[in-house]
């Protein structure tokens, strides 16, 4: 059983019963999903302050709209829709910010940035490290996607679910995600390429 799997069958129960107002379900749901919401949220931003500000959303959302909640669809489905609509709107506020700080050192003529890290550095982070930062350079979708089959071992019927696409699209973009990561790993850092295995 996927993880995803599980939380269905823990978090259904809870979430109807939280539905009633039962505030104590409310409350253990909110500890079965916390990780797992946090874990998308990161999947979509790829900023560790950016995907807590997501989680905290969420979960203010999710107590204030767990009374819409209807067990005819699966709970991850709806949950995941949550996050990733809030992640969505995190990012649009994320550009207006990196577009207001653009100006500001474009008027002050600063060009601090340093050059990024030799190759060697990313031996030291490992494989995990590595895939993680070209995660965040993948489309949305092969993303999502990549994240929910590799990483989080859900089924291609369930990812198929919850982003509403067909599960040959879930595996097109499957095939995709992992050449594309394969293709970055053996450009930048060819001694970990071995590691890596799609």
């Amino acid at each position: 059983m996927s993880d995803l799997s599980h939380l269905n069958e823990v978090a259904t129960p809870l979430a109807e019963r939280a539905r009633e107002g039962d505030a104590a379900a409310f409350e253990e749901l909110v500890r079965e999903c916390h990780q797992q919401i946090h874990r998308w949220a990161l999947v979509q931003t790829g900023d560790p302050d950016d995907a807590e500000d997501v989680t905290q959303d969420v979960l203010i959302r999710l107590h204030k709209g767990v009374r819409q909640f209807r067990a005819t669809s699966r709970f991850t489905t709806w949950l995941f829709q949550i996050t990733r609509n809030t992640a969505v709107e995190l990012h649009r506020r994320r550009r207006t910010r990196e577009r207001l700080a653009a100006r500001i050192r474009m008027t002050h003529d600063t060009d601090s940035e340093s050059p990024r890290q030799p190759d060697h550095v990313a031996g030291e982070h490992g494989i995990a490290d590595v895939v993680r930062e070209f995660l965040t350079e993948l489309p949305q979708r092969q993303r999502e996607v990549f994240n929910l089959v590799d990483l989080q071992d859900a089924t291609s019927i369930e990812v198929s679910e919850m982003l509403n696409m067909k599960p040959v699209t879930v595996r097109a973009n499957l095939f995709r995600a992992r050449r594309a990561l394969r293709a970055r790993i053996l450009e930048r850092h060819p001694a970990l390429a071995e590691e890596y295995r799609s």
